[in-house]
């Protein structure tokens, strides 16, 4: 799975859209399936116009618990967005990944505004079930 700067640092070298696309459905294709058993009711991410599931771990417990996510989407361009969401936030202390706005991220590599309403509020609702575990886990620990 890509890191976060190496998609950035593409996305800055791809001008064409059609490109950018493309790359969004190989990041897709990079992410591992998802095992049929964590593809449940509670793992599905409520907003989103395609099938997505997001699982969490504690990598690292404690006061500020490292989470590590796992994502996976029935679509090939919202996969991929799923491969940058987790990119962005998976292998992070919780407190960072509740102060961390994901859209900032699809603003900046000019993502945001090409994607369908659709699609928009998809990756909005995996940005808020993501932040709110994150803070779930802080109030735990």
């Amino acid at each position: 799975m890509a890191d976060l700067q190496s998609i950035i640092d593409d996305f800055a070298f791809l001008d064409d859209w059609e490109d950018r696309y493309r790359y969004v459905i190989e990041l897709g294709r990079s992410l591992p399936d998802l095992p049929e058993d964590k593809r449940t009711a509670e793992n599905k991410v409520q907003g989103c116009a395609s099938q997505v599931w997001l699982v969490s771990h504690v990598d690292t417990p404690g006061a500020d618990p490292v989470l590590v996510f796992e994502g996976e989407s029935d679509a090939h361009i919202v996969r991929g967005l799923v491969a940058i969401v987790l990119a962005v936030y998976s292998g992070r202390p919780a407190s960072e990944i509740a102060k961390t706005d994901a859209i900032e991220v699809f603003s900046k590599i000019g993502l945001v505004e090409h994607l369908s309403t659709q699609r928009a509020n998809g990756l909005r609702s995996m940005v808020k079930r993501i932040r709110e575990e994150a803070a779930a886990h802080l109030a735990a620990a």
